[in-house]
């Protein structure tokens, strides 16, 4: 049974109670991330993930660590470009412990002198490793070039010289104007009764307030620029990542969508997986991607190669994104998609995790529960013309493209925009 419940500060309580397990999942999501940060507080949201792990009135940065170890149970935190979210996943008995110790992170931290200037070390050296990773970097590079000065082109993590900028008074300050409690959805899902979770819930933030905005916090649709990034780096592979608009969060667009991407390079099975990879040895990785934010997507396809294998993936991805926006689908091929996808998202579902995760992302980005019945029949309902659709509208755009390796010498110009369609 699932459920949602309004507290009157606006913060929102969504969960499924569970009774055949033991164990609770729960997750604080906060709608913020570099998606609305500016410029030169770029980087802040992250950075704050890692600083309510440093230390409150009741708790040292060690105490917090030691808690959740004693509970037998799982704590950790991530930021992405629209939302923040602190989890935890105890037993059911450790339920309320684990609540408060989250909460108590979120509305009582400390944010002490030393802790900020220890953990700008710590996020630089993340930061580097990041740069180090070629096969995430080409996506950052990726979004630079698509979005350009939009937020959604900016780093989760930030740049170094905005981190060393930072101060106390910079991270409270975007705290009282983003963490307020009409942008918080509370998750829980696992063994635990409606009735004790939001009383729990409600006990801790019902009495969370911020000062009021000087000016309401604008979003701005994000253009689509087809551009070409690169990286030089002496290292053995190219990375490549090309990239088309895709579909917002919450799109009817979206079944037709998972069903092209499964199909194309979502699987082992997919076309791009065996071709470039099973066919003709060009590849380790190589696999297709959507990511959908609340007002656009972006439709993507991944290789790493070696230079000299560069020419002929292209032509390859080309190659098969054609074939699968001209020419009609199989019914088996489309069946078998169907029932991967379905398959895979029931076997996720069996973890109390991925169901907390489903209803607070549904909640904070589209307002409403999506439930699982919903999704199979969206699945269910797609056509090979409706497939075939969404191909010719997101394969048969111009791409975008990002490369990060031994670059300098590859013509990497020709695969971008209206002259590779061609």
């Amino acid at each position: 049974m699932t459920y949602r419940v309004q507290l009157a500060n606006g913060l929102r309580i969504v969960g499924e109670e569970i009774d055949s397990v033991r164990s609770v999942s729960l997750g604080i999501w906060i709608k913020t991330g570099s998606r609305y940060e500016t410029l030169r507080e770029n980087g802040v949201s992250h950075f704050l993930e890692h600083m309510f792990f440093k230390g409150t009135d009741r708790f040292s940065a060690r105490d917090l660590a030691q808690a959740f170890d004693d509970l037998g149970g799982q704590v950790n935190a991530f930021t992405s470009k629209e939302y923040t979210c602190f989890y935890a996943r105890v037993l059911d008995e450790h339920f309320s412990i684990a609540l408060d110790t989250l909460a108590d992170m979120l509305l009582h931290s400390k944010f002490a002198p030393d802790e900020i200037e220890k953990e700008k070390r710590v996020v630089i050296e993340e930061i580097r490793m990041y740069e180090d990773t070629p096969d995430e970097l080409v996506m950052d590079l990726l979004a630079e070039g698509i979005y350009r000065k939009h937020p959604l082109g900016y780093t989760i993590l930030g740049r170094e010289e905005n981190l060393l900028s930072f101060s106390r008074d910079d991270l409270l300050s975007y705290i009282d104007r983003r963490y307020r409690p009409e942008e918080i959805v509370v998750s829980i899902a696992g063994h635990i009764e409606q009735s004790q979770a939001c009383a729990e819930v409600e006990r801790l933030f019902g009495g969370l307030r911020r000062p009021p905005l000087s000016a309401a916090v604008r979003v701005e649709e994000p253009p689509f620029h087809v551009s070409l990034q690169t990286r030089e780096k002496d290292i053995e592979q190219v990375h490549l990542c090309l990239s088309s608009p895709g579909f917002q969060a919450g799109s009817r667009e979206m079944y037709p969508l998972i069903l092209l991407n499964n199909i194309l390079g979502g699987t082992q099975s997919s076309r791009l997986f065996q071709e470039i990879r099973e066919e003709r040895g060009m590849a380790y990785s190589v696999y297709s991607f959507h990511t959908a934010y609340q007002d656009a997507g972006m439709f993507g396809i991944y290789a790493g190669t070696s230079p000299e294998n560069v020419e002929d993936v292209m032509q390859a991805i080309y190659r098969v994104c054609g074939e699968l926006r001209d020419r009609p689908l199989k019914p088996a091929e489309l069946e078998k998609a169907k029932q991967q996808v379905k398959g895979a998202m029931m076997l996720g579902l069996e973890s109390t995790g991925s169901r907390m995760s489903r209803i607070a992302k549904n909640e904070l980005l589209l307002g409403r529960e999506v439930t699982i019945d919903e999704t199979l029949a969206g699945i269910e309902a797609v056509t090979a013309e409706d497939v075939q659709r969404i191909a010719e509208r997101v394969l048969g755009q111009p791409f975008a493209l990002s490369a990060v390796g031994p670059v300098a010498d590859l013509d990497l110009d020709k695969w971008v925009g209206e002259k590779a369609l061609q």
